[in-house]
C-alpha cells in the first residue's frame, strides 16, 4: 500500500543587531530584540497558530488516518516559549492526538555536522532530550539542518542510536532511482533514509498560489491523483517543507489550509495512507544503498552546501567560528553557550551568499553579502575574545582536545561505574528479599513448635 509521509520544519531566524568594530570589547549583547519579537509573533499569528490548529483538526477528524511529523530547532523553541507560548500549547495539543511524531535535529539549526563531530553530537542529543522532556518520547528519526546529509554524517547519526534520517531526493545522488522508496546509508546500513520528493513538496510550499503556474489552481483531488498515477510498486511519497510555507510563503487567502484539510479524504478514496517517519522505516525495507560522498541539502537548485559555504567570506566566517569549538565544549558559561547556539544558526552564513539562486533572499538589515560578513565578523571577534578569556592563552587547541578526550573518557568510565552500581544494587535487593524469605521460613516452624506444647496442655486440661 502506498503511503504519504508529511513533515514540517519549525525554525526561527535570530536577528543580529548592527555591531560596529568599535563595539568589540565593550558590548557583549549581539541581538535585535525588537526584530526577534516582531518576527516570531508575526509568523506565529500568520502561520504557526492557524496551521497547527488545522493539523489538530485534521488529526481529530480522521480518527488516526492522518499522520504528520514535526521537527523544531532549539533556538526556535526558545523564542516561542518567550514570545508565542500559544504555539507551544498547540504543539502539546497536537502531540496529545497521538498522530504526530517529533523528530530530532541540531539545537542551533547550524552547520556543526560539517565542522565538528563532538559539537554536532552534543547539540543533537541536547535537542533530543528537550523533545523527550516536552513531548514524552525520545526521537527515533533525525533530520539535519536544511536536510544536510552525507555518508559520513549518516554514520555519525546512526552511532547516536537513530533508526532513520530525512534528506533531499537530489537528482545528482539518485540518478535514475526514484525518491519513493526507503534507502539505507552507505557507511551505516542500519540507518534508513527517507528522501524528499522536491517537486511535490515545492508544488505546495513554493508554487501553490502562483497564478502563472501551469497547474494553477491546485486542488487536493488533482494532487492526490498525481500520486495515484505513479507506478504501483513505489512505496512512500515524502512531502517535506517548512511550516511557515502555510501562511507566510503561501498566504491563507490562497485557501492553502482548505487544500491541506481535503488531502486525507482524497487520499483515502485512492487507498493511499498517511504514515509517520518511524512507521515508514519500521514497515518498509530499504531497496538500495544511497551514496552521498559530498553533502546534499534541500536549498537552491544545486541542492548542496554552497549557499552557506560557497564563497571566501562564508568559509572564513565558518572556520573562524568553529576554531573555538573545543573551548566551547569545555565552557560552562550559560551566556556564552547561548551565544554559541545563536551564532551557529545557518542563516548567518546564508546572508553572506553571492550565489544567484533566482529566489528572493531577505537579508534583513544587511544591504549586501559583504555587509552581512562585516557585521558577523565584528560580533565574532568579540565573542571569540570572551571565549579565549576563559582559558589561559598558552593552552592551544591540541591541549584542549587532549583534555576534552580525557573528560570524555572519564565520563564513559563514570557511566559504566554507575551502570555497574545499579546492577549491584539490584542484586543486593534480590539477596535481601531472599534472606527475608528464608528468615520467615525458619521462624514459621519455630512458632509452630512453640504452639504445639501449649495445645497439648490445653487438651490435657479439657480431658480432666
Amino acid at each position: 500500500m502506498r503511503t504519504i509521509c508529511l513533515y514540517f520544519e519549525i525554525h526561527q531566524v535570530i536577528h543580529l543587531k548592527r555591531y560596529r568594530f568599535f563595539d568589540i570589547g565593550s558590548d557583549h549583547y549581539y541581538y535585535d530584540d525588537y526584530a526577534n519579537e516582531h518576527s516570531i509573533t508575526e509568523v506565529a499569528e500568520r502561520s504557526y497558530i492557524p496551521a497547527l490548529s488545522t493539523l489538530i483538526e485534521m488529526a481529530k477528524a480522521n480518527n488516526g488516518y492522518f499522520k504528520v511529523a514535526l521537527s523544531i530547532s532549539g533556538v526556535a523553541l526558545e523564542q516561542l516559549e518567550i514570545h508565542a507560548p500559544a504555539v507551544v500549547d498547540l504543539l502539546h495539543q497536537l502531540n496529545d492526538t497521538g498522530c504526530c511524531e517529533f523528530l530530532a535535529e541540531p539545537y542551533s539549526h547550524g552547520l556543526s555536522s560539517l565542522a565538528n563531530e563532538d559539537c554536532f553530537r552534543e547539540e543533537v542529543m541536547r535537542m533530543s532530550n528537550k523533545i523527550k522532556m516536552m513531548f514524552g518520547k525520545a526521537p527515533k528519526v533525525f533530520r539535519n539542518s536544511s536536510l544536510i546529509y552525507s555518508d559520513e554524517i549518516g554514520a555519525v547519526v546512526a552511532s547516536m542510536g537513530f533508526k532513520g534520517m530525512l534528506t533531499e531526493g537530489a537528482k545528482h545522488i539518485l540518478g535514475w532511482k526514484s525518491p519513493h522508496y526507503v534507502y539505507n546509508c552507505n557507511m551505516a546500513p542500519n540507518l534508513k533514509l527517507l528522501l524528499r520528493d522536491y517537486k511535490l513538496s515545492d508544488d505546495i510550499s513554493l508554487r501553490f498560489s502562483n497564478s502563472d503556474w501551469s497547474e494553477y489552481p491546485l486542488f487536493a483531488d488533482k494532487y492526490i491523483g498525481w500520486m495515484d498515477a505513479m507506478p504501483q510498486e513505489e512505496q512512500v511519497i515524502n512531502i517535506f517543507m517548512e511550516l511557515g510555507a502555510l501562511g507566510m510563503v503561501q498566504p491563507l487567502s490562497s485557501n492553502i489550509l482548505e487544500f491541506l484539510k481535503a488531502l486525507p479524504g482524497c487520499a483515502r478514496e485512492k487507498g493511499i495512507t498517511f504514515s509517520t517517519p518511524t512507521e515508514v522505516i519500521t514497515k518498509l525495507k530499504p531497496v538500495a544503498t544511497l551514496d552521498a560522498t559530498y553533502p546534499v541539502s534541500w536549498v537552491d537548485e544545486a541542492r548542496d552546501t554552497g549557499c552557506w559555504l560557497g564563497n571566501v567570506m562564508q568559509r572564513e566566517a565558518f572556520n573562524k567560528l568553529y576554531s573555538v569549538a573545543e573551548r566551547i565544549l569545555l565552557c560552562n558559561d550559560r551566556r556564552i553557550k547561548q551565544d554559541w547556539d545563536y551564532l551557529q544558526a545557518s542563516n548567518n552564513f546564508r546572508f553572506m551568499t553571492t550565489r544567484d539562486t533566482g529566489v528572493y533572499l531577505n537579508r534583513g538589515i544587511y544591504e549586501s553579502p559583504y555587509d552581512a560578513f562585516t557585521n558577523y565578523m565584528n560580533i565574532l571577534g568579540d565573542f571569540i575574545s570572551r571565549v579565549d578569556s576563559l582559558f589561559p592563552e598558552d593552552i592551544d587547541n591540541e591541549e584542549l582536545n587532549s583534555l576534552l578526550t580525557t573528560i570524555h573518557n572519564q565520563g564513559v568510565e563514570i557511566e559504566a561505574m554507575q551502570t555497574e552500581l545499579e546492577k549491584l544494587k539490584g542484586e543486593k535487593e534480590k539477596l535481601t528479599k531472599k534472606v527475608e524469605k528464608a528468615k520467615k521460613a525458619t521462624k514459621a516452624p519455630a512458632a509452630e513448635a512453640e504452639k504445639a506444647p501449649a495445645k497439648k496442655k490445653a487438651t490435657a486440661k479439657t480431658k480432666k
